[in-house]
């Protein structure tokens, strides 16, 4: 770093996104994108707002929005749409962590809510999970902190139940319990209903998993409508425009496939199914996944060698350094034959390095 680089930033450790290699043709299997293109109504729609480009974009995503908020079963002012979701976690921690609020999370989660802690210099606590990889509800009863929950967890696929949810919230009245459903739709219970009930609630989610939109980055958070208020002013703060035209065309133009992307969402569990019983045969654990990856180890292997020789084979698996899970490897689900190729390579590894 320079050295004008701010002392307050010196210590920071930045989140590593999933490897992005252009040395060769990968089947990726690393970073939790969907296997399928837009639909081709969020294309049309947005190459259409290509062509208004020399204009700014609407900094209320009023018919997004609405057209959202329609669909959640809630009011419109009670939705906030976000450069991704991690922007409307960083405004999260923004808006209700200091001193007064520190904030709590699991040491196997989602890596940003630690780099969203200290990068906004608040205090956390790190709560480690069950021994099974589990998140265990009763840690987080009335701990008087803001909460970071991803429901499913990532990268474990463990879902906590919408009652277990509730008790969490509903013990912490004074506090804040942000609920990140990134991969909800996968085979989780969605807390959105819970808002009517409960004014500290924040639910996350995002249009990249399920909805095919990754590389267009939208997300969005559910909350009464002062939360929302308190995150408008966070974002109008930062950026008014966050939500670029096209991103902002195409999500109205998805939205109109709720059909297709419910479709998309059962095939991509037909094919979850599939991946965790081949493995299973072949020897691998793989820990039950509401989410749309599969977290595996083998017994006989550890996990930086199988993820070294998959992307040997040509295919990108997520792997992490973590003491706790550095046997397992975190496998994305895409197409059926992507998923054949993946047990096919396993295959030839564990003939390789086990059977030879």
């Amino acid at each position: 770093m320079s050295k004008f680089f701010s002392e307050k930033y010196s210590s920071l450790t930045p989140y590593t996104p999933g490897e992005q290699p252009k040395d060769a043709q990968y089947i990726k299997l690393n970073t939790n994108e969907s296997p399928f293109p837009p639909t081709e109504k969020a294309v049309s729609c947005a190459a259409e707002a290509a062509e208004r480009l020399n204009l700014y974009p609407d900094p209320e995503c009023f018919l997004l929005t609405s057209r959202l908020a329609d669909i959640l079963g809630v009011d419109r002012e009670e939705v906030l749409l976000t450069n991704g979701s991690d922007e409307i976690l960083n405004f999260a921690f923004m808006a209700y962590c200091d001193d007064a609020h520190p904030a709590a999370f699991a040491d196997i989660t989602y890596g940003f809510y630690k780099v969203f802690a200290e990068l906004n210099r608040v205090p956390y606590e790190i709560i480690p999970l069950s021994d099974d990889l589990t998140i265990r509800s009763d840690d987080y009863i009335g701990i008087n902190k803001t909460i970071f929950i991803a429901n499913p967890n990532a990268p474990t696929g463990i879902a906590l139940t919408l009652s277990e949810i509730e008790r969490i919230v509903e013990s912490n009245p004074d506090n804040i319990v942000v609920i990140d459903e990134a991969y909800v739709d996968f085979g989780g219970e969605s807390a959105v209903p819970l808002i009517k009930k409960y004014d500290n609630l924040l639910v996350t989610q995002t249009f990249s998993k399920s909805r095919s939109m990754a590389g267009a980055r939208l997300g969005f958070g559910v909350g009464c409508k002062e939360l929302i208020r308190d995150l408008n002013t966070v974002k109008y703060s930062t950026n008014p425009y966050n939500i670029n035209m096209m991103t902002m065309a195409a999500g109205i133009g998805i939205l109109e496939d709720e059909e297709t992307v419910r479709e998309r969402c059962k095939t991509i569990c037909e094919n979850r199914t599939y991946t965790a019983d081949a493995l299973t045969t072949l020897g691998f654990e793989c820990i039950p996944s509401s989410t749309n990856f599969i977290f595996a180890r083998h017994p006989h292997l550890d996990g930086e060698t199988v993820y070294l020789k998959l992307k040997e084979a040509g295919i990108l698996v997520r792997h992490f350094t973590t003491e706790r899970i550095k046997d397992y490897n975190r496998i994305t689900i895409g197409t059926r034959e992507q998923m054949e190729a993946l047990v096919t390579a396993m295959i030839g590894i564990l003939g390789e390095l086990l059977y030879k």
